[in-house]
């Protein structure tokens, strides 16, 4: 079952402030691509974001 909009909104966020407080990112990205945002987003598109979703 995928996420949804957002549970995904909430997965990108969350990792994106890790990265921004200096959480070390676990994939290759673009020198170029500065922003956490964009970083969590390519993780998440690539299956590498460490959160999970726990539903009832």
């Amino acid at each position: 079952m995928s996420d949804t909009r957002f549970e995904k909104a909430r997965i990108v966020g969350a990792r994106a402030l890790q990265i921004s407080l200096g959480a070390p990112v676990l994939i290759d990205y673009p020198e170029d691509m500065l922003d956490p945002v964009d970083i969590a987003m390519l993780e998440y598109d690539e299956g590498m974001v460490p959160i999970t979703v726990k539903r009832d």
